[in-house]
């Protein structure tokens, strides 16, 4: 599979692929996720497998940096799939996360479901 622009509750999405290039450095997300984004998406939805276990170890700043370029190109990046593995090596991961999914541009969800779910349209009431 490919990455495609799909649309969740009128939002545009771009669903990257598991097996697309892996993420390591800021250049590569600039390259595989911000330019590719720029086909028509608003969110841009990456499988964990596609970032380097760099990205999830807060000591190295990559995490911070590439959500920094999403905020700044005003995309908002969706981090899908099993996060447990690097959750068990301490708290901050785990606390960033937490705060992430508070806000608005940065969100780490288990599947695309639950992605659909955070874009579906708040209840009127």
């Amino acid at each position: 599979m490919a990455d495609v622009v799909v649309r969740q509750h009128g939002v545009p999405v771009l669903v990257c692929d598991a097996e697309g290039a892996r993420i390591a450095t800021v250049q590569d997300a600039l390259d595989h996720l911000v330019g590719v984004a720029f086909q028509g998406a608003d969110v841009v939805a990456v499988p964990t497998v596609r970032f380097d276990d760099g990205f999830f170890d807060l000591r190295t700043g990559l995490a911070g940096a590439v959500m920094q370029k999403f905020v700044d190109y005003r995309l908002r990046l969706v981090v899908v799939g099993d996060l447990s593995p690097h959750l068990r090596s301490g708290t901050a991961l785990r606390d960033m996360v937490r705060e992430a999914n508070r806000g608005r541009h940065v969100w780490f969800v288990p599947d695309l479901a639950a992605l659909a779910a955070r874009l579906a349209p708040e209840p009127a009431g």
